[in-house]
């Protein structure tokens, strides 16, 4: 597994106008290994396996390093209902959490944008972008920069596994030249 970053390909497109306004970020596929810096890719392919009570159900067994207890944290589970946003998508603000990991498990097999960037001296650093295929959830580590839930097609629901608890659990980071993202 690789753990270097590959450069975004950014491209510059065309306004309204015709005059080169804004930049376009472009999707790739999710994968493991391109994810890997940021995460884990939560997928059943690769997975470890096995049944369980008495042969009648298969459990894919430990998909994500989820990592919520620091000071005092606790995991919790919630329901997202994510509204499909417009393509091209302009991306408009980065997160982070520096207590704990969160995960996204989508409910159905739609695919949906994952925006991440490295961290840059406390802000985020050059956008990654992917777009999942069939039924693919993100967990993103602790202190990952990320873009907030970018469903596209319909309206989608995620199960997403978090950290509850005390203390300040949520960085924001505006964009001041927001790239307008779409899917390979």
């Amino acid at each position: 597994m690789s753990s270097r970053a590959v450069p975004p390909a950014v491209a510059p497109i065309a306004g309204a106008a015709g005059n080169l306004a804004a930049s376009l970020l472009q999707a790739r596929p999710l994968t493991k290994d391109a994810f890997a810096p940021f995460g884990q890719v939560i997928e059943l392919e690769g997975a470890r396996q096995f049944d369980i009570n008495d042969g009648t159900t298969r459990r894919f067994h430990d998909l994500a390093k989820i990592d919520t207890l620091a000071d005092g944290g606790r995991p919790i589970v919630s329901l997202f209902r994510a509204q499909p946003r417009a393509e091209p998508v302009r991306l408009a603000l980065m997160e982070r959490h520096p207590l704990g990991s969160q995960a996204f498990i989508p409910l159905a097999a739609r695919s949906y944008f994952v925006v991440v960037a490295p961290d840059a001296g406390g802000r985020p650093g050059p956008l990654q972008a992917f777009f999942t295929t069939g039924w693919q959830g993100v967990n993103y580590d602790r202190n990952t920069w990320h873009h907030p839930l970018l469903a596209v097609d319909e309206v989608s629901d995620f199960i997403v596994v978090d950290r509850g608890g005390e203390g300040h659990n949520l960085e924001e980071w505006p964009l001041a030249d927001p790239p307008a993202l779409r899917r390979p």
